[in-house]
């Protein structure tokens, strides 16, 4: 595989949280509860869920020397029972503006330290120690599949760039065959839809490519 046809780096961070933004942006304010998708996380919760992912993947880069074994010993809480575990909760009052202000901070954060931080630099994360570029399309899928998410629940249009969704693709799910549309293919290999012929999965991961 040429990398340069799987190169994912910052500067495709703050794309995606963009597009995210712009396509959340005109949705109903009092539709925020309802469930995302397939998930089990109302659309609000599944939005705190996506900032708190890309706030606690930059942390890991403020350290010299990341741990490679373990997650930063931040408290985490849960507002409810069943919803998610976030260092990251967004003040309800600020509304849905606020919301999407704190996705912004958070993708603003992750792809600014990812652009400073040397390529070597390697921290943990459940799938495998990964560097800058590892964690830049990990933050990629979480925001596209997470868009999904809460735009199903939401009742509006998200349409990702392919070229995008087949880099990711190739760099973090090398295992999948990409023989079909890039979206759907990424969509299917995350376990949120069935493809012809490939049942919806039921288990999935990515694999984090090592720092070069």
């Amino acid at each position: 595989m040429d990398r340069a046809d799987s190169a994912v780096d910052s500067e495709d961070v703050r794309r995606v949280v963009a597009l995210a933004i712009d396509a959340l942006r005109c949705a109903d304010p009092q539709g925020w509860d309802a469930k995302a998708g397939t998930l089990e996380w109302t659309c609000w919760e599944t939005l705190e869920h996506l900032a708190d992912d890309l706030f606690t993947y930059a942390a890991r880069y403020g350290l010299d020397k990341p741990p490679v074994s373990t997650t930063l010993p931040f408290r985490t809480s849960s507002d409810r029972s069943g919803g998610p575990a976030n260092v990251i909760f967004v003040e309800r009052a600020s509304g849905p503006e606020g919301l999407l202000t704190v996705l912004e901070a958070c993708g603003g954060l992750l792809a600014s330290v990812l652009s400073t931080a040397p390529s070597t630099t390697v921290a943990y994360h459940v799938f495998g120690p990964t560097g800058p570029e590892g964690f830049a399309a990990m933050a990629v899928v979480e925001t596209l599949v997470h868009t999904h998410d809460v735009t199903q629940g939401l009742n509006l249009q998200w349409s990702p760039p392919r070229e995008l969704c087949e880099r990711v693709l190739k760099k973090l799910f090398h295992h999948v065959v990409i023989d079909f549309d890039a979206w759907e293919t990424l969509l299917w290999a995350t376990g949120r839809t069935a493809l012809p012929h490939r049942p919806r999965l039921t288990e999935w991961r990515w694999y984090s490519p090592q720092a070069t």
